[in-house]
């Protein structure tokens, strides 16, 4: 079993990013178990996978990095008891830790295959966001196995290229890819590089 964790601030397009991984491993014959971690008491994600046929186990009301970390450790040890899926695929709020995420899934003992981080950052919010809270962004991505810069279909010119930039000198090691998850642009090496 492998777990697949998105990080990112809201809006970035995990949720997305989530529906279109779960039809890639689907339709190559794997099973998939979600998780949401919800902001609020309503589970709008958790709703909108419903809709397309995924069974998902919503957190609600609080941050799995910190007042729901029992939570989630004992929602993947259900899931992997009830169901023994191939793939986890957790999508925590806009404001959790990815990393923090992925070491409390790793002490579940869960998984034999590496876990994977993905970041993913809105490359139309990308300046307005540096500009704002820079730290956090930078701590929210570290630990990414790779970084996604989404919405390359609607970007301006050099907008990008900016952000990749960027994004490649504070992350040397993580390769940073261009994407749109509304289009699927780039989303074969995405699935290349989790194979």
């Amino acid at each position: 079993m492998r777990i697949i964790i998105l990080g990112g601030f809201l809006g970035s397009g995990k949720t997305s990013l989530l529906i279109r991984l779960a039809a890639q491993f689907t339709e190559k014959g794997q099973n998939v178990a979600i998780i949401v971690n919800e902001s609020g008491s309503s589970g709008v994600d958790g709703e909108t996978l419903k809709q397309r046929g995924y069974d998902s186990y919503e957190l609600p009301e609080g941050c799995i990095c910190c007042t729901l970390a029992g939570s989630l450790q004992d929602t993947i040890r259900q899931i992997e008891k009830e169901r023994s899926p191939d793939v986890i695929i957790i999508e925590p709020t806009g404001l959790a830790m990815p990393g923090k995420v992925k070491e409390m899934a790793e002490q579940t003992g869960a998984g034999e295959e590496k876990d994977i981080v993905i970041g993913i950052a809105d490359v139309q919010r990308f300046k307005d966001l540096i500009k704002k809270r820079e730290g956090f962004f930078v701590e929210q991505m570290k630990g990414s196995d790779f970084i996604l810069i989404n919405k390359s279909d609607l970007a301006r010119p050099g907008d990008m290229e900016s952000a990749m930039a960027w994004l490649s000198e504070r992350f040397p090691e993580t390769e940073v890819i261009p994407v749109s998850v509304k289009t699927g642009e780039n989303l074969g090496r995405v699935y290349e590089l989790m194979a």
